[in-house]
Formats: structure tokens, C-alpha cells, sequence
């Protein structure tokens, strides 16, 4: 497995002198490190002489021992990459110091011998030792880099928006730490940089890589489930002869583009072994659904089994999957757009193994899809407000769902989900639903917001249709939700008289009873400038330019405010009555 291995210096494994380039391939993760990295290693570094900083794996792939040797990395390009963009902070301090002493040949020789650390010197320095990935445009940054430094003739100027990612972004970080450092305190930091050390091991093929890759990658960032079973995937169809390595990193990155965060990449791993169990060739003895600590037992089962079939399988699945993970996809139609829409806001995501199911089995089945779709929206809103059943049934209740659709498959229809899914078992009755919308439903102020937002969608008409998912530039939601009663501590004094004829005590004994209940409760793009003002001022409140911003701002939901005078528990109540029976029969199944 292992050709050679042994530790070396920082300053020969960046030896001027050794034709040598070490290229992180277009597979690997883009450039992560960010600040913790950063400063561990410059601490490291800085607190020690000759530190060991870890290994580094390496697929060695020259053939021509007078060439350049080529050495493609597995483990270890985000410290290699950090250690570079380290020797060019220095090279550049070193450089503006060189002005002041121009007749200094040490810091000549310094400066020289930093430029043939990052640059070939065999061929003129048109060669970098470190070759990045293309990945979020790592090269054409870290090339760009060096040409502002005057290193390297990028063929390309700075790409947009270089400032903002991460390899500039770390050479400001260390410039920033060494910048105060006198020229022969960054000339000791220079030598510590060149005695740490690194182990470095070099394999045959990628197989071999990937297996090491594995149970050596203990420090920098944590393998994620998503890394390992890529990495699997790649060594197994390399071993099997069955497709290049380039060849299936292009195929798995059809599966990234489909899939493209993370969060979603896991739970689609996770949902497909649930969704197509009931297969012989994929059910797992023992593992009845996929956890995120089984996941990596599973894939390795599958991709040992049949590596091709397996990713082909998956990129499949994938642009399936991708029709509900990603906001309106232009194949779902206006109509089931808007449901997975809603589902994705409800908080249904446990529901999109039964839609993988149903897309990849009955995808001819147009209006049972639309229909599924629609009643997991009712399902998992009467869930969230019942908190029945519990969220840790829900991925066993969808497995099962589909074993029971797979019984029946010949003759499925909506009839059978809709009956199998509102069993008593799995679902809570109309009493307890009515119930719990009755009572403090901003206990679960996501469910909540939800409920006024549907109820409020259900009454639009052409002119006033407000996005109620908008969110500002901090990823909050604009569209919050507004206790016209206030909640908090100190009740302000015009509500302890609107309430309670002025007794302060009662009104906060009214206010614990009534605040969260769903007929004090609206919504509002400008909370904070309601606030906790008299009922008066917030229904009559304006912006800048006289627009109505409080309970005249045109919403069905304050259909009940605009023309009150005063809120009282009265008025409360007689409102969530009304708003219980308007939610009750939208969220009917």
C-alpha cells in the first residue's frame, strides 16, 4: 500500500531546488480553513521549534524522473495550501524590507530562495509548487495572489469577489499577525515555519489513498459522512477498474449539483436507504432505518457490492430529490411548487422519503403526487401543533408508508396514503386538534406563524400579496409575529387599564391566561415599531411616507382591529374563535 513514508521538514518538502509540485485534484474540498485553523497553526509554529504539524498523503504520479515530479494529494492540502499562502505573507514582508536594505545579500538570498518555495525553479518559475483545486476558484485566487506580489503571471486578473473567500481572506490573516514583527523577528518566525515538519506518504493509486485517507485523517477539519462515502466510492471504482477517478468525481458532483447543501446531501443519503429498504439488493440485515452513525456502514455495503450501480443509482435519486429539496423547481408545476413550498416551511422534510418513493416509482401519477403533497403539508402541521405523533417516529411512520404503498403497488391511489398516514396510530384526532389551536399555540411559535400565514394566504386576493418567507439581509424573516396584547414582564400602563380597569395584578393575570392564544396574535413586517404601544397607536401607526403599517395595513388578519378602539380579553376571545374555525378547515384531511 505505502511506497515511502517519513518525516520531513517544511523546508525540504518546499525544497528550491527539488523539481516537485504537489496538485490537489479538482475532487478534493475547496480551501475550509478559516480563523481557529489559522490561528492554531500560527501558534504552533510560533511557541515551537521543530513542531510537528501531521502528515500528508500523496498519490505519486511521475513517470519521467528528469520532469517535474508530480505528486497528487489526498490528505493534507488545506495545511499545505496555509503553509504556502504563510511562506508568500513572508516573502512580501521581507520584500518591503529589502527597500530599506538593499545591499543586505542575506535577505536577498532569504527572498529568492522564498520564491522558488512556492515557484519552480527548474523552469524559470513558470510552475507553481503548490497547484490548487479549481474548486470555488482556489487556483485562479491563489494565482491571482501571487501575481499582485509580483510571482507569478496569472493568465487571468483577480476573479470577483477574491476579497471575500478564503485564501485571501488567510493571507490578510497572517499579514495582520506579523505585520508589527520586525524584519528579524519574521525571519525567525521563518525559520520555525521551516523546521516544523510534516510526514509525508506516498501511495501507488488512489485505492490505496482513500483507505489510508481514512483512518489517518484525525486532525484540521472532521470527515463528514457525505467525504468518507465519496471517498469509498471513488477508491472502489478505481480498484474495479470500472471508471477514472476524474470520471466519477464528475458523476458525483451531478449528485452535488442537484443536492447542493449539505444539511440536504446527509438527509438524502439517509432517505434513500428508508425509501427503497423494501429492495433486497439494498436492505442492510439489522438496520432497519439510516442514522447518520449507520450511514457510513451502509454505503460501504452497497458500494463494495456494485460501486457503478451504486452512484449511478444515486445521481439518479438525487435529481429526484432535488425537485423538493430546492425552492421551485420548473418540472413540479405551479401547484406542487407551492406545496413543497409550504411543506419545506411546515417543517416536513421526514415526508420527503415517501415523495422520493412516489417520484421514482408512480411518477406518471401526477395528481397523486400533487395530492400527497398537499395532505403532508395538513399532516405535519396538525403534528406540530399535537406534537403527536412524536418527532422520533416519523422516519419509522414513512418507511412503514411505504411498505404498505409497495403491498399495493398495482392498485395504489390516494385513498390508501391518506388512509394509512391518519390511522389513530399516527395521527391525532379532530378533538385534540381544535383543542391545542385553542389553547397557548405560540408555545410553538414556528407552527404558529405558519397557521396566521396560511390562514392569511387563503384570503388573498390579486393586489395584496405579500411574501410572508421573505427574509433580510441577515436571513432574518421580515414577517413576524405581533402580540396585540403585549407579552412581557412590565405591562405597559394604558394596557393594564385597557384590560383591567388599571389593577396591575390582574392584568397580569389576564395576560398569562390570554397573551399567546392564536386571537391576540397577527402578523407584521415592522415589529419593532409596535412594539408594546397602546392598542390606538398600533393600529394607526404609519411609515415615513404614510403608509399604514399597523392593523390598518390591509391584512384579512386584522380585518377584526382596524376599526376597534380598544382590545380587550372580550375581543380576544371572540377572536380565537374565529381564527381556530378558519384554521380547523383549511388544515382538514
Amino acid at each position: 500500500m505505502i511506497q515511502s513514508a517519513g518525516n520531513q521538514k517544511i523546508a525540504a518538502l518546499f525544497n528550491p531546488d527539488e523539481k516537485i509540485k504537489y496538485e490537489i485534484p479538482k475532487y478534493q474540498r475547496e480551501y475550509v480553513w478559516g480563523k481557529r485553523e489559522w490561528d492554531n497553526l500560527y501558534d504552533d509554529i510560533y511557541e515551537n521549534q521543530d513542531h510537528f504539524l501531521g502528515s500528508m498523503i500523496c498519490i505519486n504520479r511521475g513517470l519521467d524522473v528528469l520532469d517535474i515530479k508530480p505528486l497528487e494529494i489526498i490528505d493534507g492540502q488545506q495545511r499545505l495550501l496555509t503553509i504556502s499562502i504563510l511562506y508568500l505573507v513572508i516573502y512580501a514582508q521581507l520584500m518591503e524590507a529589502r527597500k530599506c536594505a538593499t545591499d543586505d545579500e542575506d535577505l536577498l538570498t532569504t527572498t529568492v530562495n522564498l520564491k522558488y518555495r512556492l515557484l519552480q525553479r527548474s523552469d524559470g518559475g513558470k510552475t507553481l509548487k503548490v497547484v490548487p483545486s479549481y474548486q470555488n476558484k482556489n487556483f485562479r485566487d491563489y494565482c491571482s495572489l501571487l501575481y499582485e506580489n509580483g510571482l507569478f503571471r496569472s493568465e487571468n486578473d483577480r476573479a470577483p469577489f477574491a476579497g471575500n473567500r478564503r485564501i485571501y481572506t488567510a493571507f490578510r490573516y497572517f499579514q495582520s499577525k506579523l505585520k508589527d514583527e520586525s524584519t528579524e523577528q519574521v525571519a525567525e518566525f521563518l525559520d520555525r515555519l521551516n523546521s516544523a515538519s510534516m510526514v509525508k506518504i506516498e501511495v501507488a493509486n488512489h485505492a490505496d489513498a482513500f483507505t489510508l485517507f481514512e483512518s489517518l485523517n484525525n486532525r484540521g477539519i472532521p470527515l463528514s459522512p457525505m467525504d468518507i462515502i465519496k471517498n469509498k466510492m471513488l477508491a472502489e471504482l478505481e480498484r474495479g477498474n470500472v471508471m477514472e477517478v476524474d470520471d466519477a468525481f464528475d458523476r458525483w458532483n451531478r449528485l452535488i449539483t442537484h443536492i447542493p447543501e449539505y444539511r440536504d446531501q446527509e438527509r438524502f443519503l439517509r432517505q434513500y436507504y428508508n425509501a427503497f429498504r423494501y429492495r433486497e439488493e439494498i436492505r442492510f440485515p439489522g438496520i432497519s432505518k439510516a442514522t447518520r452513525s449507520k450511514l457510513i456502514t451502509i454505503y460501504d455495503t452497497l458500494i463494495e457490492k456494485d460501486p457503478g450501480e451504486t452512484l449511478e443509482e444515486l445521481v439518479q435519486k438525487a435529481e429526484i430529490y432535488g425537485r423538493f429539496s430546492v425552492s421551485f423547481d420548473s418540472r413540479n408545476g405551479e401547484r406542487l411548487n407551492n406545496n413543497l413550498f409550504d411543506l419545506q416551511n411546515v417543517g416536513g422534510a421526514p415526508g420527503y422519503t415517501l415523495l422520493l418513493y412516489l417520484l421514482s416509482e408512480h411518477g406518471e401519477k401526477e395528481d397523486l403526487i400533487l395530492n400527497t403533497s398537499k395532505l403532508l403539508v395538513k399532516y405535519f402541521i396538525r403534528r406540530n401543533i399535537t406534537d403527536f405523533p412524536g418527532t422520533r417516529d416519523l422516519d419509522k411512520i414513512f418507511i412503514d408508508a411505504i411498505d404498505f404503498c409497495e403491498s399495493r403497488r398495482e392498485t395504489l391511489s390516494m385513498e390508501t396514503i391518506k388512509n394509512f398516514l391518519t390511522d389513530r396510530k399516527r395521527f391525532a384526532p379532530n378533538e385534540r386538534f381544535r383543542e391545542m389551536l385553542a389553547g397557548d399555540i405560540y408555545d410553538n411559535p414556528e407552527a404558529t406563524r405558519f397557521v396566521l400565514t396560511k390562514i392569511e394566504e387563503s384570503h388573498f386576493t390579486r393586489e395584496n400579496k405579500p411574501n410572508f418567507w421573505e427574509r433580510d439581509n441577515n436571513n432574518n424573516l421580515v414577517w413576524t409575529i405581533e402580540h396585540i396584547f403585549p407579552k412581557g414582564e412590565n405591562i405597559p400602563d394604558s394596557w393594564v387599564e385597557a384590560v383591567a380597569d388599571g389593577d396591575k395584578e390582574k392584568a397580569k393575570l389576564l395576560q398569562d391566561q390570554w397573551v399567546h392564544k392564536l386571537g391576540n396574535l397577527t402578523l407584521t413586517g415592522y415589529n419593532q415599531y409596535l412594539s408594546t404601544f397602546s392598542f390606538e397607536k398600533k393600529r394607526d401607526r404609519t411609515d415615513s411616507k404614510e403608509n399604514y403599517i399597523g392593523y390598518k395595513n390591509g391584512l384579512f388578519l386584522n380585518n377584526d382591529l382596524k376599526d376597534k378602539n380598544s382590545w380587550t380579553i372580550e375581543d380576544i376571545k371572540h377572536r380565537t374563535e374565529n381564527l381556530v374555525d378558519l384554521a380547523f378547515d383549511l388544515f382538514q384531511v
